[in-house]
């Protein structure tokens, strides 16, 4: 595929290249669009310069060349509610800059953000815009920053400030949940709430159904980035009130409820405005959390729409009560939207007939209307650069891969350039039929459009990522899939359904799974695939099927049966899968492991200190022998090549990071080394035993009867424990077992004797370590390379049940992880190295405000909750 530049090359008075880009200049400076020309053999540049006139503003005016400032321009009625002079342009464009590969410009405005932006303004917004501009702008910042940050180049300093700032903003939000249908009322104060006579608002009674159910993205992803569920259990809250009240008869829903008592105020129905991204939050959320009601939900609604409202090509508005009588006849533009939600729920057909009455319309009249005709005259004549249809364009290429899109989207680059763009940006049309401009560059032009266009013509190499990894908001703003497996605040219907997460799905996977009894066998079998085996791969290729690294350590199969190399390629496929099922599901029952415990024995713990930890498929077994021993920090901290202070780890347990190799080699690094142990600590930042599945570290694909040392595996917050009672204490023992031994006094007698006894060697009935054993395996670990090979530790015999899937209409999905789902409970501490340097840490402390290192003084505090923890885990003989 050709590149964005070359595809828009024409020839008229010579070449003229459309870059579509966004520069941030310096902290007193907002943005500016490059747009190249080039006329005559020359390079003209227009410079629609933001910078002087419009930052610290929430919006550009692109006629007059400055910022919008609510208050200072005349009001616009619930348009300004988006305002809240919180930069919103800029914080709804971060990730934007990063899909531009601009990474540089997208470090400074992170930092402008974090220097400039407050959120504790006395001013009253919409919770709905809030929600997917700011806080989903936050996020989205947040997830594309610690992605360049684990990439080394850029962010090294960045500490998880946007999130913060997220978590700040979330907290101002929930306020507005206070009502006893746990429907949020649709705007809120960022200094006061609600209802207090400072607030000024709190007295509505009424939301439209999007307002108040597309929060569940965000706001989940906020609970999972940090921990704390109560955000997403609000927006769940919402979505599960929507339900209940949907008209029984039609399953379909109106546009406006009373948010107290639950009954439609407008009880018209459709796809477009007022109700759009209730629907698409619906599904979304089944890709990025797994819980099957989501799925279920939109099924039902789907179901109702296609039976109701789709008139193909066109979708009118019809009555939730007789939904056979039209509300309407004319649509809005925000339905534009919908080919693209058809395109993840596999529907393609009815997607390209309505994308392409659409484009009938716009090529009728430049732009989409605000509403138009079902005879595509105009009904509402403004158009303020909406990006719904861009989406869908962009969707529905990724789905079929027909060039016809390419050509869609170069005719809506044209126009922008022809007919939008002026001096100082992109102007809203006032009316498509004249042409005439409003004053107005609202920020979804440049987080979702600007976005769309890029990626419909990028090509691999333009990205600095997969975006494949990602979901987008209906903001466009980039949430990672990982997030379906971190800080699950909620419990699942289904552990299995828990793993879709794929998000470009195709509908011609389930044609193929009706013909799955029968056929020749495929040409690889699940049971003799090995990762590391080049033409394994290329047969996965050919069948459609295809690798995604998620960030926990899991990989997913995934089977595209369009971009299979024939139909029957695409069967082999889903039986491949299929056979990977059945595979995972048998070695399952074989391989579960469970829980182990990391006991901190030293004074002055003495053993009270007990801390879960993941098994490892290899090494000692520590339901048969112990091992008790100091702790050493492994150089390098990685342990992913010869160890170089080997005297500082022999006969101690060695702890290391994870990342960068398989644990498989990690063992032999350190074993080699003299260690008598080693303890994995998680470099996710956060992460929890008491929020996320119990990790299970696997081996490298190949015989690990070499390696004779016990390993475990701790989650950050458990791992941070440990790393700060040797910056505390310096000599920290730990006993490794499977199970608490008894604490308190024995503990304390133990330690007493350990000392007499030089306790750093190992006691006579431990196991010891052979120390002239080989490195082995080159293989990377989970996802800290895109390596295909580092899936030789995850072949079948390596699966378990709950980590591989296929789906059952939306797309073909096998997973494979490393980790068994097991629910602990830990305390939480910073993920910081004890040899790390003293700049990092200085950096680190001031400008981390989610993580802290707490003080010894309050895990002393919290030992009762981890022995009780630890009680309970015996307790149930996990």
């Amino acid at each position: 595929m050709q590149s964005l530049v070359h595809l828009l090359q024409e020839t008229q008075d010579g070449p003229q290249v459309f870059k579509l880009s966004i520069y941030f200049r310096d902290a007193i400076k907002y943005s500016k669009t490059i747009v190249s020309l080039g006329r005559g053999g020359g390079a003209l540049y227009y410079m629609a310069w933001l910078l002087e006139h419009a930052y610290p503003a929430d919006e550009l005016m692109p006629l007059t060349c400055r910022g919008r400032v609510r208050g200072r321009e005349p009001s616009r009625g619930d348009v300004d509610d988006a305002l809240g002079k919180f930069s919103l342009t800029l914080i709804d464009t971060l990730d934007t800059l990063v899909v531009l590969n601009k990474t540089k410009e997208f470090e400074d405005a992170v930092k402008n953000v974090i220097k400039d932006v407050n959120l504790d303004n006395d001013i009253v917004v919409s919770v709905f815009e809030t929600n997917i501009r700011v806080l989903g702008g936050l996020l989205g910042g947040h997830s594309v920053a610690i992605m360049l940050k684990e990439k080394g180049e850029y962010m090294q300093w960045y500490s998880g400030e946007l999130l913060h700032m997220a978590k700040q903003l979330g907290y101002k939000l929930l306020p507005a949940f206070n009502t006893t249908s746990g429907l949020p009322y649709p705007r809120v104060n960022l200094k006061f709430g609600l209802r207090s006579p400072e607030a000024r608002t709190g007295t509505e009674t009424d939301t439209c159904t999007a307002c108040a159910g597309t929060l569940i993205l965000e706001f989940a992803a906020l609970s999972r980035f940090t921990g704390t569920s109560i955000f997403e259990e609000y927006a769940r809250k919402a979505l599960d009130f929507l339900w209940e009240k949907r008209q029984r008869n039609s399953n379909l829903v109106g546009v406006t409820i009373n948010i107290h008592t639950g009954d439609w105020v407008r009880k018209d129905s459709g796809v477009g405005a007022g109700i759009d991204s209730y629907y698409e939050y619906l599904l979304k959320a089944y890709v990025l959390l797994g819980d099957d009601r989501f799925l279920e939900r939109f099924n039902t609604h789907y179901d109702a729409i296609m039976r109701y409202i789709s008139q193909p090509p066109l979708l009118l508005d019809v009555h939730i009560h007789k939904p056979m009588l039209n509300a309407r006849t004319w649509m809005d533009s925000l339905l534009a939207f919908f080919p693209g939600l058809q395109v993840l729920k596999g529907d393609i057909r009815p997607a390209i007939e309505t994308h392409e009455m659409l484009y009938q319309v716009i090529k009728k009249h430049n732009f989409l209307p605000e509403a138009f005709t079902t005879d595509f005259r105009v009904h509402w004549a403004q158009h303020p650069l909406r990006p719904e249809f861009a989406e869908s364009t962009y969707f529905l290429y990724k789905a079929t891969g027909d060039p016809y899109y390419l050509e869609v989207g170069k005719t809506l680059i044209e126009n922008l350039n022809k007919y939008a763009r002026v001096p100082c940006g992109f102007a809203a049309m006032k009316d498509v039929r004249t042409g005439s401009h409003e004053d107005r560059m609202d920020s979804f032009f440049l987080a979702e459009m600007f976005k769309y266009l890029y990626l419909l013509f990028a090509d691999k190499e333009d990205m600095v990522f997969d975006i494949e990894d990602y979901i987008f908001t209906t903001e466009a703003h980039l949430l990672p899939l990982w997030l379906s497996t971190t800080n699950q605040t909620m419990s699942k219907k289904n552990t299995v359904s828990d793993l879709f997460k794929l998000y470009f799905a195709h509908l011609s996977c389930v044609k193929l799974e009706e013909s799955f009894g029968s056929g020749p066998k495929p040409p690889l079998r699940a049971r003799d695939f090995m990762a590391s085996n080049p033409e394994h791969l290329e047969i996965l290729k050919k069948m459609g099927v295809s690798l995604i690294h998620l960030k926990d350590g899991r990989v997913q199969l995934v089977q595209h049966a369009i971009q299979a190399a024939s139909s029957l390629d695409a069967e082999d496929g889903l039986r491949f899968m299929q056979e990977m099922i059945e595979l995972s599901s048998q070695q399952q029952k074989e391989q579960q492991l469970p829980p182990r415990a990391v006991q901190i024995v030293s004074h002055p713990f003495f053993g009270r200190v007990v801390l879960t930890a993941g098994p490892a498929q290899f090494g000692m077994d520590l339901s048969k022998h112990n091992t008790r021993g100091f702790v050493a920090t492994s150089k390098p901290y990685n342990g992913c090549s010869e160890i170089t202070n080997p005297e500082a780890v022999k006969e101690k347990i060695a702890l290391m990071q994870r990342g960068q190799c398989m644990f498989a080699e990690k063992a032999r690094n350190i074993q080699k080394a003299g260690a008598i142990g080693g303890i994995v600590i998680d470099d996710n930042e956060g992460s929890s035993s008491d929020t996320a599945p119990l990790f299970q570290m696997a081996g490298d694909g190949k015989n690990t009867d070499d390696i004779k040392i016990p390993m475990l595996f701790l989650f950050n917050k458990e791992g941070n424990i440990i790393l700060d009672a040797i910056r505390e204490y310096e000599s920290v023992e730990v006993l490794l077992s499977d199970k608490a031994k008894d604490r308190d006094l024995e503990m304390e007698n133990m330690d007493q004797k350990s000392s007499e006894n030089d306790s750093h060697k190992q006691r006579p009935e431990e196991t010891s370590a052979s120390q002239d054993l080989s490195l082995a395996s080159q293989e990377p670990e989970g996802e800290e390379s895109s390596d295909v090979t580092h899936l030789d530790s995850l072949s079948p015999v390596d699966a378990d049940s709950d980590s591989i899937s296929i789906s059952n209409q939306e797309s073909c999905i096998t997973e494979i992880h490393e980790a068994n789902v097991q629910e602990t409970e830990s305390t939480e501490l910073d993920n910081q190295p004890q040899e790390q340097s003293q700049t990092e840490t200085d950096s680190s402390s001031n400008v981390n405000w989610d993580n802290k290192v707490q003080p010894m003084e309050s895990i002393l505090a919290d030992w009762n909750e981890d022995i009780e923890a630890f009680e309970m885990m015996e307790k149930d003989e996990l």
